[in-house]
C-alpha cells in the first residue's frame, strides 16, 4: 500500500461572491483572524504526513504564490529594526514556506471540478492523493485528512469526507452516499454517491464536502474522457462511479468531533471568522464580552 504524501488544492475560482474585494486579492487568501483561509487547509494536511502540495491556481492567485514563498527582505529587515519584541515573527513567517514542497500549476480545461485533478495528473502520477479545496474545510483540531488516511490504511480504498446533515435543505445541496455500513453508520463503503437527492430520496445522512482521497488510477479516466467532452461541467464523481462499477472500493466517512466550515459563502465566513475568534487564546473572551453587550 503506498503511503499518501501528496495533495492537490483546487484554488483557480474567482470568489464572484466576494466582490469587489477578489478583484485583486484570491479569496483563498480571506484572513481568518492572523491567517488566510488557505493556511488552516495546508497546516492539516502537512500535519497529517503530506509533504508535496500542488495548488491549481489561475493567473490572479499570484498572492498565494507569494504567500507561501520566502519573506521579502524588506520584510525581514523592518522585522529585525524591531527588536527582540518582533523576533517571533521572523521565525512564523519563514516556517510558511517550509511546511511542505509546493508546487503551482494553472489550470487549463473545461469548466468543472475534474479540472483540477487533470491538471494535476502528470505530478500525482498513480499515487494515492488527498484532492481538497482552500475555502472549506472541518475543524483544525480534528484534522479530517488524518481520518481519511486512517480509513485507506485499514481497508485501501478511495474515501470521501462527509458531514452528518441536520437540515432539511441540506439534502438538496450536497451529494450522499448509498452503500453499505461498515461498523458503524459512520463509515459507509459505497455503491453510489446521489448528487442533490432532496431528504426524501436520500440514501444516508452522510454528505460529501470538502476533501477526497483518491486512487492515483482516477487520472486515466478523467484524461481519457475529456478528449470526448464538449459541454457541461466536467466533473470527477462520475469517474469515482465508474471505478466502483468497475470493482474499486471507496468509502464515505463522517468526519467525527468536527465542525464543517463553508468560507466561500459570506455569510458562512462571517460565521467562522466569529467562531474563530471567540476560540482565541488571547483575545476571545474580549470578543465574547463584546458580542454580548451588541446582543
Amino acid at each position: 500500500m503506498k503511503p499518501v504524501t501528496k495533495a492537490v488544492i483546487a484554488a483557480a475560482g474567482f470568489g464572484t461572491r466576494f466582490l469587489p474585494q477578489t478583484k485583486a486579492m484570491p479569496k483563498e487568501m480571506l484572513p481568518l483572524i492572523d491567517k488566510p483561509v488557505i493556511q488552516y487547509v495546508v497546516e492539516e494536511l502537512v500535519a497529517a504526513g503530506i509533504k508535496d502540495i500542488i495548488i491549481v491556481g489561475s493567473s490572479n492567485k499570484r498572492a498565494i504564490e507569494d504567500h507561501f514563498d520566502l519573506p521579502s527582505e524588506e520584510l525581514l529587515s523592518n522585522l529585525r529594526a524591531g527588536g527582540e519584541k518582533k523576533k517571533p515573527y521572523i521565525e512564523l513567517v519563514e516556517g510558511i514556506a517550509n511546511l511542505a514542497n509546493f508546487i503551482y500549476v494553472r489550470q487549463k480545461g473545461p469548466y468543472g471540478n475534474a479540472t483540477p485533478l487533470l491538471s494535476a495528473a502528470h505530478l500525482v502520477g498513480d499515487e494515492p492523493f488527498i484532492y481538497t479545496w482552500a475555502d472549506d474545510f472541518f475543524s483544525p483540531n480534528t484534522n479530517a485528512t488524518q481520518q481519511l488516511i486512517n480509513v485507506y490504511q485499514q481497508t485501501g480504498g478511495g474515501v470521501f469526507a462527509c458531514k452528518r446533515v441536520v437540515l432539511d435543505e441540506e439534502y438538496d445541496r450536497y451529494g450522499f452516499a448509498a452503500g453499505d455500513v461498515v461498523e458503524s453508520d459512520t463509515l459507509i463503503k459505497m455503491k453510489q454517491i446521489i448528487e442533490k437527492p432532496g431528504k426524501a430520496n436520500a440514501p444516508s445522512e452522510l454528505a460529501a464536502v470538502s476533501s477526497y482521497l483518491l486512487p492515483g488510477s482516477i487520472m486515466s479516466y478523467i484524461e481519457k474522457a475529456v478528449v470526448a467532452h464538449d459541454e457541461g461541467e466536467f466533473m470527477f464523481q462520475p469517474f469515482v462511479q465508474q471505478m466502483i462499477d468497475e470493482g474499486y472500493d471507496f468509502y464515505a466517512k463522517e468526519i467525527e468531533g468536527a465542525q464543517f466550515y463553508d468560507t466561500g459563502n459570506p455569510l458562512e465566513y462571517l460565521k467562522t471568522t466569529i467562531d474563530f475568534g471567540l476560540q482565541h487564546p488571547e483575545f476571545g473572551d474580549a470578543l465574547a464580552d463584546y458580542l454580548r453587550g451588541r446582543l
